[in-house]
């Protein structure tokens, strides 16, 4: 073969692996078939899934203390973080929608303030429930949720519109992945709690501290 031609793949070789290490794989965000955000490489070699609940406070506890370290593992394209649904109340199913309704590009920037507000959004909801159930039971769903919406704080936290949040809310169809996604994780796979994590399709059982789920990523 022709030198120069040689000297030429070599360049092109060493172009495309530059470039693919340059990749940060914490920007990609992707969707699965059932409708789960994905961060990072959806080729990665290890894929974590976390089943979360935004009422959960040690999903809080685990996202406040794993979010930076996880990117990490994230940005060189070897961990992807999948995030599946498992809500437990009507609360938590109004924080998921919202969260959902950002779109895949700032999902996981709402998926983390929720968490890192939690305790403040979830007792204003809290109060507002006790002190309006007579109101909160005429109203259908979709005003219900609204009206907890509101009354918590929760469009603003997660970065949308008044007319956002309710158009949201509103739309039923974006519950179906979600209850899907639920109904999957407490009464198919039927997990323990949340936050619950699975490697590659295995449970990971008994961890819910970053501490204890770093061990098993190392691994993989």
């Amino acid at each position: 073969m022709n030198p120069l031609k040689i000297a030429a793949a070599a360049l092109g070789a060493l172009a495309l692996v530059a470039a693919t290490a340059a990749v940060d794989w914490t920007h990609k965000v992707t969707q699965t078939p059932a409708g789960a955000f994905v961060l990072g490489n959806p080729a990665a070699k290890t894929r974590l899934v976390e089943y979360v609940s935004y009422t959960c406070p040690h999903c809080a506890h685990f996202t406040d203390e794993a979010s930076a370290p996880l990117r990490k593992y994230v940005a060189s394209g070897g961990t992807a973080v999948e995030i599946r649904h498992a809500v437990r109340d009507a609360v938590d199913l109004t924080a998921t929608l919202l969260a959902r309704c950002t779109g895949p590009a700032h999902f996981f920037a709402a998926h983390d303030k929720l968490f890192a507000t939690q305790e403040t959004w979830f007792e204003a909801a809290g109060r507002y429930i006790e002190a309006n159930r007579d109101a909160l039971e005429k109203a259908k769903q979709p005003q219900q949720l609204q009206m907890v919406a509101k009354a918590a704080g929760l469009g603003p936290i997660v970065g949308l519109t008044d007319a956002q949040v309710n158009a949201c809310l509103a739309n039923t169809a974006a519950e179906k992945p979600v209850i899907a996604m639920t109904e999957e994780a407490w009464q198919t796979r039927k997990i323990p709690g949340t936050p619950y994590f699975m490697i590659n399709g295995t449970g990971v059982d008994a961890t819910t501290s970053w501490a204890a789920l770093e061990p098993h990523l190392k691994r993989n």
